[in-house]
């Protein structure tokens, strides 16, 4: 009998595991052959003496091209026409970066457009005052 912790990995629903491993090890787990979407790495653990332990991970894959949408949130409630913006952009060439795809371009927020029309309200108003002084 070994002296040694075992580690068994699966992978969502699995019954076959990923490894059987003596610990302790460095597994490196290779995202880019799963599907996007929610998954879940089990770790079952076994002390020398044979007593079991478990622990499941969940997490979330994300290799393919992200995409971003503006205007039409989760749950809305909508009518008639409804103006959207979708981008969707990947990683591309991780040794070379690309300035074209790979942000959302978005709208200026209502809280910007009220403080520049409270600033330009204010400069107006400074200007104003400041000629009635000088003359």
């Amino acid at each position: 009998m070994s002296e040694k912790s075992k580690v068994r990995l699966f992978l969502d629903d699995e019954t076959v595991p990923l490894g059987d491993f003596y610990t302790p090890i460095h597994f490196e787990l290779d995202t880019r052959r799963l599907i996007d979407g929610e998954h879940v790495l089990k770790i079952v653990g076994q002390d020398p003496s044979g007593k079991e332990g478990l622990r499941t991970i969940p997490f979330t894959v994300r290799n393919g091209p992200a995409i971003s949408i503006e205007g039409l949130k989760p749950h809305d409630v909508v009518d008639g026409v409804l103006p959207l913006m979708i981008n969707a952009y990947g990683k591309g060439d991780q040794h070379k970066f690309l300035i074209e795809g790979s942000e959302t371009p978005r709208s200026a927020p209502a809280w910007i457009w009220a403080a520049i029309i409270l600033f330009a309200g204010w400069a107006a108003y400074y200007f104003i005052t400041s000629l009635q002084v000088a003359l």
